[in-house]
């Protein structure tokens, strides 16, 4: 069975770092029609595992590693310093089954990936909450401390929110030492910009972007799914993701995106 070695290994790790590279290197990809957000994170994750394990093949002597890291090798490209003044790295970062301490951990990975030493900004979707529980500025402190951190020490240049209200994003700005400069809106839920938000916004020079991104962009049963597709009898089960980056690399002159891709961690609970 090919996906011997890999499940070898899975099985033996305890964390996964799930590198797609740039997808505009992915021949593949580029044929399909733009699915929506949630099916390319699938289509993603699923064919980087694929090439992954295809790669490790039979092979049953691999050195077992704690973090497998997980890439398609002809497809990661560093920037060029050269060329970074004229790029901008942006990134969206969904936290999944983690809680604010992992917010740097993807942000170094991003940075190594990529060949940067820093982000010029990076957008936090709302951090899951609890079936019932509303999301409050008490539940999003410790997620936007942490970004501000990383501010700090000079890892990302500007931090933003995604689907707050107008109540949530003031009570969020007032109370922050390193204010929002964007907040995505999602035009599922409201076609028109609400006034309230753009007033606020525009009074506090806070950018208002759209997205199009589901709630859950990446969930525990579909990342389990997607292994079990991608490596035979894989205990996936065992597996939990932590968190989800999608970063894009933009030529600020033309406006033009360069490269764009995701990087994933998960942990394995072993019983």
């Amino acid at each position: 069975m090919e996906t011997e070695g890999a499940r070898a290994l899975l099985e033996r790790a305890a964390t996964l770092t799930l590198q797609t590279g740039n997808l505009l290197n992915w021949g593949c990809l580029r044929k399909k029609c733009p699915a929506t957000p949630g099916e390319e994170v699938r289509d993603c994750i699923q064919k980087t595992l694929t090439e992954w394990s295809s790669k490790i093949g039979q092979d049953l002597n691999q050195e077992i590693l704690e973090v497998l890291e997980c890439t398609v090798a002809q497809a990661v490209e560093k920037i060029n310093p050269e060329e970074r003044d004229e790029l901008k790295v942006s990134a969206k970062l969904f936290i999944v089954g983690s809680n604010s301490s992992s917010i740097r951990d993807a942000v170094d990975l991003a940075c190594s990936a990529l060949g940067v030493a820093q982000l010029d900004s990076v957008i936090i979707a709302p951090p899951p909450v609890e079936d019932g529980t509303v999301l409050s500025l008490e539940y999003l402190q410790p997620y936007w401390q942490e970004l501000e951190n990383l501010v700090q020490n000079k890892k990302i240049i500007a931090i933003g929110t995604s689907d707050l209200d107008k109540a949530l994003l003031e009570q969020l700005y007032l109370w922050a030492q390193v204010k929002p400069s964007s907040n995505q809106v999602n035009l599922a839920s409201c076609c028109v910009m609400p006034p309230d938000l753009t007033a606020f916004a525009k009074q506090f020079d806070i950018q208002l972007l759209t997205h199009n991104d589901p709630k859950e962009l990446l969930c525990e049963a579909s990342f389990q799914e997607v292994l079990q597709e991608s490596i035979q009898n894989t205990k996936a089960h065992e597996w939990i993701p932590l968190w989800l980056l999608r970063y894009s690399v933009i030529v600020k002159s033309r406006g033009i995106i360069k490269s764009k891709g995701y990087i994933m961690q998960a942990k394995r609970n072993a019983p």
